[in-house]
């Protein structure tokens, strides 16, 4: 960001100072998608600056259309020129600036530029038209039934995509640049009414204190810089492509980050249990959704612990009961379980990144090559048992069923400590480990809030919201974990804040 303390340079009355200022700074004749239109209005030259690829050319033609007109309609001795430019600009934003900073950054955010010969002030027309896509449903949060549409790369049209949802005249969008050079839009939008307003200022001072080039990769870099998350592996923040999922959120009393050129809103703050819920679940009847809950609940330990438990049985086969003998290893291999384990899973997630960067005709083949050739002959040639791609497939089809990437990966992660915990300590190792991680997430804090919150510190009421998908008509207060300043979700209406 600019320094605070660096001096703004005004405007010049000298139209030609002011192009050779922007001359050097920016490149205008040099840059090709940077350019100028030089009229003369009322016997006064006039400049229009513009840049190529992020302007509606529709919009400058039909204003240079309505600049050139005025010549045959007014007379230059009776007219203020810049009232007269002023109100024949047909557009529903307009606005004056007075440094040369300020045109520079507009300029480039694809706003257009109006010097008018012997004025100290410029006119900021906002005609931006940013290339983007459709809003779509996201890959990544599938719903059977609900809205198909997803946020895009313009931050305009997610905005937009939100107000849609909550047409409440306190929802605040409020914009701040970030990025030296980049000069990132990000958008905070929260309810005025419900959200922490401790809560809104500490978001808002550290995106203000964010001191970098740029952020070409947009709301992760805004993360690292918010939640300072170091080596940590669980998300601290939740990342959403849905609108809807998005609007809940901001009538719980959450602050969503929106980025320019990312289609993912960053929602703040967020807990462990925020990574487990999915926008299926209430778009079902409550016992269906209660159902999925726990169906993913199940997948999520099982991409835990499965692997672990089943490798400590492996070593310890006194531990399992007579009934469950069949859970172990048929015959003796020459690489060691712990081996076989480690290079499954690295090979689960080698097929993940392959998926990713597969061209999606590709992909089904390359599945069937995975599935059909390389793992069964891995097993036939002893590579592998078959209980060993057995459990660590479950493990993996669990991983695929939890809701946040980011989780599936961090409990990936967690798996594989859990497995060299129990290959150095048998039975205290699962247990050491186990312990080691809920105090691990038990001592983190998401901008304030417990991360392991409702369950540490304990909530009943929270708790059961967690396990059991409640009615939306039963549920009439927000949770506390955002601290909101209304606790009613089904409150009278309010008169305006001052």
């Amino acid at each position: 960001m600019n320094d605070k303390n660096e001096v703004k340079i005004p405007i010049s009355p000298a139209i030609g100072s002011n192009e050779e200022f922007l001359k050097k700074r920016i490149g205008i004749g040099t840059s090709f998608d940077l350019g100028v239109r030089k009229l003369k209005v009322l016997k006064k030259d006039i400049q229009l600056y513009y840049l190529n690829g992020l302007c509606d050319s529709a919009y400058i033609i039909e204003l240079l259309k309505e600049l050139v007109e005025i010549n045959d309609n007014e007379r230059s001795f009776k007219t203020n020129t810049k009232e007269v430019i002023h109100n024949r600009l047909i557009h529903q934003q307009v606005e004056e600036i007075k440094d040369m900073d300020k045109v520079v950054d507009q300029l480039l955010s694809g706003l257009i530029i109006i010097m008018i010969d012997g004025e100290n002030t410029a006119f900021v027309v906002d005609v931006r038209s940013y290339p983007g896509r459709n809003p779509e449903e996201p890959d990544t949060e599938k719903v059977v039934r609900g809205a198909r549409d997803g946020y895009t790369e313009n931050i305009v049209v997610n905005t937009a995509l939100t107000r849609r949802r909550i047409r409440d005249e306190r929802l605040r969008h409020e914009i701040i640049q970030v990025g030296e050079r980049s000069k990132t839009d990000i958008c905070v939008a929260y309810l005025q009414d419900v959200a922490d307003p401790n809560l809104v200022e500490i978001i808002k001072k550290e995106l203000k204190e964010i001191e970098i080039d740029g952020i070409p990769m947009a709301d992760k870099t805004v993360e690292e810089f918010i939640v300072k998350q170091g080596w940590n592996p669980y998300p601290m923040v939740r990342y959403t492509e849905r609108p809807d999922v998005a609007a809940t959120h901001l009538l719980e009393g959450h602050v969503v980050i929106m980025v320019d050129t990312s289609p993912s809103v960053i929602i703040t703050p967020t807990t462990f249990f925020h990574h487990v819920q999915h926008a299926e679940e209430y778009r079902q009847t409550p016992s269906v959704g209660a159902f999925l809950r726990w169906v993913r609940f199940i997948g999520m330990i099982a991409s835990v612990l499965l692997v672990p438990v089943w490798y400590l049985f492996v070593k310890n086969e006194e531990l399992l009961p007579n009934s469950l003998e069949f859970i172990g290893l048929k015959e003796e291999f020459t690489i060691p379980i712990i081996v076989q384990l480690i290079l499954a899973n690295l090979g689960i997630d080698m097929l993940r990144m392959a998926a990713i960067h597969t061209p999606t005709p590709l992909s089904t083949a390359m599945g069937l090559i995975a599935a059909a050739l390389i793992g069964q002959i891995a097993i036939d040639v002893g590579l592998f048992s078959a209980e060993v791609i057995l459990y660590v497939a479950v493990a993996a089809i669990g991983s695929f069923a939890t809701p946040s990437y980011e989780l599936s990966v961090a409990n990936k992660l967690a798996q594989i400590f859990l497995l060299f915990a129990v290959f150095f300590f048998d039975v205290a190792g699962l247990v050491v480990g186990l312990t080691i991680l809920v105090l691990f997430m038990a001592s983190k804090r998401s901008l304030n809030t417990p991360y392991l919150w409702p369950f540490l510190p304990f909530d009943p009421k929270a708790f059961g919201q967690i396990v059991i998908r409640v009615a939306v008509p039963l549920t009439k207060t927000r949770l506390n974990a955002t601290n909101p300043r209304d606790d009613k979700k089904q409150p009278t209406r309010k008169p305006l804040l001052n």
